[in-house]
């Protein structure tokens, strides 16, 4: 009986406890922030402004709506989240197509808007950083939120080549076929010699059987890099070990 009367006592109390840091949210929409951290101060409640929009209704700088809503028991502490009203739209929206992105923004953040996303696409014929598209258009009326998005045109990729297998062609031809499709000849160097061994099978006597030669346009090629069959870019530049 005394351990189920201290374990009622332990969970009454704890109860309490927990209600005990529990808080009514308050309505305050319709106040400024300052006002609705004065009326929540003494709840240990937080006020975030998180989001800012136009309003024909709500006056300017009160508060449009609220998170969590009126009535509902949080714990002391809770931040409760507000959107603020800018008032009715007395901004027109600009157009920014055509310019670049840095410029758009610069036209966009003079009329006190901002900037919140931006996307990119390639599209032929069309230079790198051009705003192609905005969200709001110029000029739109019954904007709610002095955010807008831009579409800008990026950088289209440059080509890939599949690098060719040059391995037992002549230095010479390789070379050419290397220039007419836009590649630049690198280093070229001579694969060592092949090691004989001695007439008396010793290791330790083996010998060169021809002194180094210099690469000339009839000298075959016995290794590339890059490798055939690596995707390269234009103007990749190609280098032989030839012998």
């Amino acid at each position: 009986m005394l351990v189920v009367v201290a374990l009622v006592s332990a969970l009454t109390a704890m109860r309490f406890a927990i209600h005990g840091q529990e808080v009514v949210v308050p309505a305050i929409v319709g106040l400024t922030p300052l006002d609705a951290e004065r009326s929540v101060a003494g709840l240990g409640l937080q006020i975030e402004v998180e989001r800012q929009y136009y309003s024909p209704r709500v006056p300017e700088g009160r508060i449009m709506t609220q998170l969590p809503l009126p009535g509902t028991k949080v714990r002391r502490g809770w931040q409760v989240r507000v959107a603020q009203s800018m008032g009715p739209q007395r901004v027109s929206i600009p157009d920014v197509t055509n310019q670049s992105e840095r410029a758009a923004e610069l036209n966009i953040q003079r009329r006190g808007l901002e900037v919140v996303s931006t996307a990119q696409m390639q599209l032929p014929g069309m230079p790198a950083d051009v705003v192609l598209a905005q969200s709001p258009p110029a000029n739109a009326s019954q904007v709610a939120a002095p955010r807008t998005s831009l579409l800008i045109t990026a950088a289209a990729d440059p080509p890939t080549y599949v690098m060719p297998n040059f391995v037992g062609q002549p230095l010479g031809s390789a070379s050419r076929t290397l220039q007419d499709a836009g590649f630049r000849l690198g280093s070229v160097s001579v694969a060592p010699p092949t090691i004989a061994a001695s007439r008396d099978s010793n290791p330790s006597a083996a010998q060169p059987l021809a002194p180094p030669m210099q690469p000339s346009p009839g000298s075959f090629i016995v290794s590339q890099t890059p490798p055939a069959g690596q995707k390269v870019l234009a103007g990749a530049v190609v280098n032989f070990e030839v012998r």
